[in-house]
This record gives C-alpha cells, structure tokens and sequence, in this order.
C-alpha cells in the first residue's frame, strides 16, 4: 500500500491526525492531561505524520492551542487543516455560525491561535447533513468569503465537510476545492457517490466516522462482530479497526485517514495500518460487510 498522497497539491502522509479528541469530554474544555497530549502530538510528527485536522471550536481553543505548544515554531511540510461554520456556547453546545463575515473571523482566530499566516487548508463545515431542509446562509456567498481569503494568502486550499452531493458539485466547478471530510466506512457507504466525484476530480476525501459512527451501531464493537471483518483481522494477525481502516485506504488513492487518539500506544496501532496489505480475497469478503447505518 503507497504511503503517501496528496493534499490538493501537496503531498503528505496518508495517515494523519485528527486532534478532536485533544479537547476535554464533549470537545468541551481542556483534557485531564494536556501533557500527554501535547508528548501523543510531538510523537505523531517524529513518526511522519505531516497532516494535523483542528479546528478552533475544538474546545473551544484547546486543540489549536495544544498544537501551537507542542508543535511551533512547525517542521517543514507539516500541513494544518481547520474547520469553520461554528462556534460553542458557555455550555458546551454547537452553534452554526457560517455567514461570511463569520467566517472570516473564525479563520482569523485560526490563525492567531496556531501561530501561523497563512493556513494549508480550511473547510466549510455545513449543516445540510445535520439538518435537511434547514436554512443556512448562500453556499455561493460562503465560499466567496473563503476564496477571499485565498486570495488574501490566508488561505491556501478550500474544503467543504458535512455536504452533499450537489454541493460538492457546485464547490468543485465555482473555487476548486482540495478535499471533502464527509462520513464514510466500510459499515455506512451512503457517501460513495461523493466519494465517486472526488475521484473523479483528483479531489482528496477524508472521511469522519471512519469506524463507523457508535451513534448509528457502528465503532470497534459492531466491526469486531462483523464475521468478514474479524476475519480478516485474525488472518492478518491486526484489529478488525485496523481491517476497517485498511479497506478504507484501498478505496480511493487520495483517501486520507485523520484517527485521533490521547494515547501514544492507540497512535502508533493508527499508523500501523499503512502496513497491512490487503488482497484480492480480503476486498471480496470485506464487499460483503452488511452497513449497519442508513445512507444519507
């Protein structure tokens, strides 16, 4: 399996880290140990990894600032994504916050807090998902914000997460985008159309849930039960989780995986993966995986 890929036009690592579960339960506040956090961010980057998944509303502040701390002044190549479209509430709650100028202002406070000018990638997390039929500003209006900012040299890749088909689409064809973070795995594949499109379109997708969501039955425990997974677990001598996230590197060669975790131990099993080969005869058995959540 080719370890590496491409971030828009960047190359990277094919597994990086996703730092959401830095924050406090919830994502809400610090976590019980921001040491062993920032020793799990420094290790991640000594064994590669050079693509960090944050936002500001990851706390809110905590995971950009563990980043910051551990991290600055950033090694060469290290590629830090962000996230707009929200901010949380004194307890803890998540509240839309995507007009324009919002937005802009979320990527400034992006920027401070990670100490940096300008941002390696930066995604418009929308709510049609979450909410079918819900207002929410002009996706027209959104991305302009965003390619302002491109313009500006604060921005250097647009991404779109929590979307749908057509507004992939429409993203594609208006600003160009470098990547999609949309749900996927072996146990929900509703998202395969737009998996689809981006390979159509050289366009990298990273998917959230990528052991299925433990909202909808999915997580290790459904995968562990699954028989085709686990067999291909102890064939391989790996965690059905490791299978899970294999089958999802074999998909697409601009899949990218973004696992967290606050354990060094849980890092390196994450990046393990990279190591497992899958054959002809896993991918068929694995084909067979029943989804245990409903495609959007």
């Amino acid at each position: 399996m080719t370890t590496t890929s491409f971030l828009g036009d960047k190359p990277v690592h094919r597994i990086g880290f996703g730092a959401m579960q830095l924050a406090g339960p919830g994502v809400f506040g610090p976590p019980a140990d921001p040491d062993a956090c920032r020793a799990v961010l420094r290790r991640a980057v000594e064994l590669g990894v050079d693509h960090i998944d944050t936002a500001q509303f990851y706390g809110p502040d905590v995971t950009n600032d563990l980043i910051r701390e551990a991290l600055h002044p950033y090694p060469e190549g290290l590629r830090l994504v962000t996230k707009v479209g929200a901010v949380r509430d004194a307890e803890g709650g998540w509240n839309m916050a995507s007009e324009p100028q919002q937005l802009k202002d979320q990527v400034e406070a992006n920027l401070r807090a990670l100490g940096v000018e300008r941002i390696d990638l930066v995604n418009l997390r929308r709510m049609e998902r979450d909410n079918p039929g819900g207002e929410e500003p002009a996706l027209a209006d959104q991305l302009g914000a965003l390619a302002e900012l491109r313009d500006a040299g604060k921005i250097d890749l647009i991404g779109v997460s929590s979307v749908t088909l057509d507004t992939v689409r429409t993203a594609i064809e208006t600003v160009g985008i470098g990547e999609v973070q949309n749900p996927f795995s072996i146990l929900d594949r509703g998202d395969q159309p737009v998996l689809d499109l981006c390979r159509e379109h050289d366009v990298s997708y990273v998917p959230y849930f990528p052991l299925g969501s433990a909202f909808g039955g999915g997580g290790p425990n459904a995968l562990a039960a699954d028989p085709h997974v686990s067999g291909v677990a102890t064939k391989h001598g790996v965690s059905p989780s490791q299978v899970a996230l294999a089958w999802l590197l074999a998909q697409y060669d601009r899949l990218l995986l973004i696992p967290g975790t606050k354990s060094v131990a849980h890092l390196e099993e994450n990046l393990a993966v990279l190591d497992i080969d899958l054959d002809a005869d896993d991918l068929a058995a694995l084909d067979q995986v029943e989804p245990v959540v409903a495609g959007h």
